[in-house]
């Protein structure tokens, strides 16, 4: 008698079905068997893989990885690491405000007053009087006639550009553009075009080719650009988003504090009308020693995003103690520009012995962002090692954050600084240099 089932013309409609669905089951156990692991466990990611890889490089090299230490106290001019003091060049605090008095007792003011979060998005029940004044006075410091404020810096970027833009749209940005900037872009889905570093002229070229295609165009540059220290000039791209009738959106997470008379950022720094730009960006991270983000810009375009930024909306309200310190730091920046005097000093302080020295500080000029090129990665984690052996702390950037051949060890100078510090720093340099044979 054949061991093989009957013709499917003598199946009942029941055992069809689960003859199917047997063979279905087999079927999908089968292709599941061929699917790469890589495809399913995070472990076995190419990505993570390569990342393994590097950091064994360096510890063949006898090289520690220099990220990720355990810093003790406040991040000002000095650092501690593992009880030591470290001269400290790895901080946004520009102008010494995160653990100033005023800023800190504002924030512990709060936290006795609302708590230490809002307990909710602000349009439910998170909003607090501090949220409005805060960005009330951060409006009236840039000149514009509104603000809105987020709770972290890049959600800031990503939120607004892909809220704001679409399919139908295109955007212009630069190559050095920050993570978030990048990010926001993808997010919308808008037509994407890079243009060469600071080159107006380049996107000018862009801008009469491409522009007339879409419906809203975006041109976006940065006040200080956070890896190079060097600043557009803004002026040019004004006048292209004029010309082109584009929106223009400046990020100033590392330029508001430090640049112009008052520290108000790249527009006081060239002079012009705060109303040319349609979105300044800004963090509270840095000169404003807290947390968070915020747009500024036309009363239009900050009610409409106060009512449908998703990164706004969908996310809790600035925390009380974060809020009110951001608020105290600008309250003490307009009321001692001396800080931004002193910022500023010690930034072109900084270059101008360096490059006496003979060390390249790359494209940074008049920002407290100053780069010494190593351009070979090994070389600019061992010097940056050889720096934290002599007290000096300063962090190595290398691929992927910037490209193989442009490794290089990043100094963020602050007001507190001294001149001793500075000179001590600049002597040390220029040693270890020499002794890699950069």
């Amino acid at each position: 008698m054949s061991n093989f089932p009957k013709a499917s013309s003598q199946l009942s409609a029941d055992a069809k079905r689960k003859l199917l669905a047997d063979l279905l089951a087999k079927k999908v156990r089968a292709e599941a068997q061929e699917i790469p692991s890589e495809y399913y466990r995070f472990e076995d990611y190419p990505e993570y893989q390569q990342l393994r890889e590097q950091r064994a490089q360096i510890h063949s090299l006898g090289l520690t990885p220099p990220y990720f230490s355990s810093h003790e106290g406040i991040a000002a001019d000095v650092t501690h690491i593992d009880g030591k003091p470290h001269i400290n060049y790895s901080a946004y605090n520009y102008l010494g405000l995160s653990g100033h008095p005023a800023v800190s007792e504002a924030a512990k003011q709060a936290i006795d007053e609302y708590g230490t979060s809002v307990s909710a998005s602000r349009p439910a029940s998170g909003q607090k009087q501090l949220h409005l004044d805060l960005e009330r006075e951060i409006a009236d410091f840039l000149g514009v006639e509104d603000c809105l404020t987020y709770v972290a810096g890049h959600l800031t970027n990503v939120s607004t550009i892909g809220h704001l833009f679409s399919r139908d749209d295109i955007i212009f940005y630069d190559t050095l553009s920050h993570n978030s900037i990048y990010q926001g872009c993808l997010l919308s889905g808008a037509k994407v075009i890079p243009f060469p570093h600071n080159d107006a002229d380049a996107l000018e070229k862009l801008l009469v080719s491409q522009r007339y295609k879409y419906r809203r165009a975006l041109i976006t540059i940065e006040g200080v650009y956070s890896a190079d220290g060097d600043i557009p000039h803004l002026p040019d791209f004004i006048a292209l988003k004029q010309e082109h009738k584009t929106f223009l959106m400046v990020d100033e997470a590392h330029s508001i504090g430090v640049l112009g008379e008052k520290g108000s950022g790249i527009g006081e720094h060239f002079g012009i009308n705060p109303t040319d730009v349609d979105l300044w960006m800004g963090t509270l991270s840095k000169s404003f020693a807290s947390c968070g983000g915020y747009i500024a810009g036309g009363q239009a375009v900050v009610d409409y995003l106060k009512y449908t930024s998703p990164g706004f909306i969908f996310s809790i309200g600035m925390s009380p103690p974060n809020t009110a310190a951001a608020l105290a730091a600008l309250r003490v920046l307009k009321a001692e520009p001396e800080r931004v005097k002193k910022v500023q000093h010690n930034a072109n302080l900084f270059v101008s012995l360096a490059q006496a020295r003979g060390l390249d500080t790359g494209q940074s000029q008049h920002s407290p962002i100053v780069p010494i090129m190593v351009k070979n990665t090994v070389k600019a984690i061992e010097l940056s090692q050889k720096m934290m052996q002599r007290g000096i702390n300063v962090q190595p950037m290398t691929f992927p954050v910037v490209p193989h051949n442009a490794a290089r060890l990043r100094f963020f100078i602050s007001s507190t600084h001294s001149e001793a510090q500075i000179r001590e720093t600049v002597d040390a340099l220029t040693e270890e240099v020499a002794k890699l044979m950069l």
